[in-house]
């Protein structure tokens, strides 16, 4: 767990449920991938990136790349969290990297790394982050993640 990750509140919480596991009796990618979606929005949230700021503004966020790695295997009953640590900031991007663990004893699942980018909907073309939410961003960077 990265130092960020020990003093954050996960971006997600969640449970497996039984009609989420595939024929081999785990849950599959694309349930990783649903979790690891429902993160970005609690994650951006934080980041002063949620709903209200979307709808006010027409702007929004667009995943650039998305690189998952799995680490061990997800059953029903098995409760998680994702905790996410802020990389890199750039003008128009930021690159995060989610940590889904197991509740009960912080054991590693799965992670993601993603480049997003800001951009106005209306045009489809990124574009610069305000530069209150820029600086913010920029006071979340984690220095030195594991």
């Amino acid at each position: 767990m990265s130092l960020n990750e020990q003093n954050l509140e996960p971006t997600y919480v969640g449970v497996v449920y039984p009609w989420e596991a595939d024929h081999m009796g785990h849950i599959n990618i694309a349930r990783y991938a649903e979790i690891f979606d429902a993160a970005n929005w609690g994650f951006f949230g934080r980041l002063g990136l949620g709903r209200p700021y979307f709808e006010s503004s027409g702007f929004g966020m667009a995943a650039l790349t998305q690189e998952a790695t799995y680490h061990k295997e997800l059953f029903p009953g098995d409760t998680v969290a994702v905790y996410t640590d802020l990389l890199e900031v750039r003008e128009k991007t930021i690159r995060y990297r989610h940590s889904l663990r197991l509740s009960r004893d912080g054991q590693l699942v799965a992670t993601c790394e993603f480049i997003a980018a800001h951009l106005d909907r209306s045009i489809r073309r990124a574009i610069p982050f305000p530069p209150e939410i820029l600086s913010e961003m920029r006071s979340r960077v984690v220095a030195h993640p594991e």
